[in-house]
Formats: C-alpha cells, structure tokens, sequence
C-alpha cells in the first residue's frame, strides 16, 4: 500500500504541475470577476512574487520521485502522503475553477492549504530536503496564497473596502503562519515561503504607499522571524 500511495503522489505532483500547460492565459483572478472590480488589490503579492511556482513544481516533482524510487516502502514517509495526494489532487483543477469562479476556487485553495499543512505536520525525521521541504514551500505559498482569497472575496464582493479587507485577510494568514510555525517547531522552510509572500505584498504597496497593509506584511515578517529565532531544529 506504501507503494501505491507513493506512485499516486507522484502522479498528483506531475498533474499539479502540468496544470498550468492546459489553461491559456491566467495571471490571476481578473478584475472583473468581482461585481466589485478588484484592481491593484492590495492584499495581493507583486507580480514577481509568483515565480516562487516554478520552485514549487520542481521540488514536488523531485521529492515525490525520490520518494517513490527510493523510499517507497519506508514507513517515515508513510503519513505524510495521503493528505500531500488529496492536496494535490485538487490542485489540478484549481485553474480552471479560478478562471470560472473565485469563490469556488477560494473554498478549494483552503482545502489544498488544509491536505498541505496535515501532510507538513506529519512529514518523517528522515529526507528533510526531499520530504520535508517541498512540502514546507508548498504550504508555506498555499497559506499566504488562502489569506489573499479571503481578502479579495471581502473587496471583490463589497463587504470590506480593499484596504481593510487586505488587513483582515493578512491578519488572517499571520495567525495561521504563526500557529504552524510555533506547533511545528521545524521547516524553516514554510516561515521563509511565508515571508517571501509578505515581501511582495510590501513591495506591492510601496509605489503609492499603503502603510497599514505594508507596515502589518512588515510586522509580520519580524513575527516570524522572532519566532524562528526561539525553534530548535
């Protein structure tokens, strides 16, 4: 059954990864997918920001492979698997909800961020580069990734202006980056991919400058990095 479970991950990294090759022209959730059209929203990243993706892609791909040819019956890698599988799994249809529905690609970029952070929790002592840390990026960007829908479903359907609404929503996914990286104890790696986020939400807010949501992206960084100071590894 370990066998199995390590193909099918595999398999869900190649899909997830190819994804992308079958949906033409997405960058984002367009502006007027909203009935409140979200231009420069500024709970989203810098463009440059999303490069991170093709990491991503890599590290899953090489890790699930490392793990299939050369750890496949191996119990440390046994529990981490399926929730990383279910993640993935639906993370192959994500673009082309998104392109449909935010809303609906909100609710399933939670459940991947829910499979990812399960499958982090339970990652093995052993392969930290190729268990561990793919995993740790994955949902480390999966995370930041989650708090932005929030914030552009409370601008895009007029709950929240979008100043506000990015407050909440990064306020959001700081407790959680938080949470996990205080529970974990490990994975450098996920408060990293997280901060990363954060620099390209304050970089997106530099020019005008937007000083509640850069100065709470800024604060969380030092949140984190505080945080990282007081782990062990």
């Amino acid at each position: 059954m370990q066998y199995l479970w390590s193909i099918l991950v595999l398999l869900a990294a190649l899909a997830f990864a190819a994804s992308p090759w079958f949906v033409d022209g997405f960058n984002g959730f367009r502006a007027d997918q909203f009935p409140v059209p979200q231009e420069d929203p500024p709970v989203q990243p810098a463009g440059y920001a999303f490069a991170i993706w093709g990491l991503i892609y890599a590290w899953l791909i090489i890790g699930a492979a490392f793990g299939a040819f050369a750890r496949a019956d191996d119990p440390d890698w046994a529990d981490m698997r399926p929730p990383l599988f279910a993640s993935l799994a639906v993370g192959t249809i994500w673009l082309p909800v998104a392109m449909a529905s935010p809303f609906w690609a909100t609710v399933l970029i939670w459940i991947m961020l829910g499979g990812a952070l399960l499958s982090l929790f339970r990652v093995g002592d052993t392969d930290r580069w190729w268990q561990q840390a793919p995993v740790a990026i994955y949902a480390g960007w999966l995370t930041a990734a989650s708090a932005v829908s929030i914030g552009l479903l409370l601008g895009g359907y007029g709950w929240m202006a979008q100043t506000p609404a990015a407050l909440v929503a990064l306020g959001v996914g700081l407790v959680i980056a938080l949470v996990v990286q205080y529970r974990l104890h490990r994975a450098p790696s996920y408060g990293i991919t997280v901060i990363w986020a954060l620099v390209g939400v304050i970089v997106a807010n530099y020019q005008p400058l937007n000083i509640a949501v850069a100065g709470l992206a800024a604060l969380g960084i030092i949140a984190i990095l505080a945080l990282r100071g007081t782990d062990t590894e």
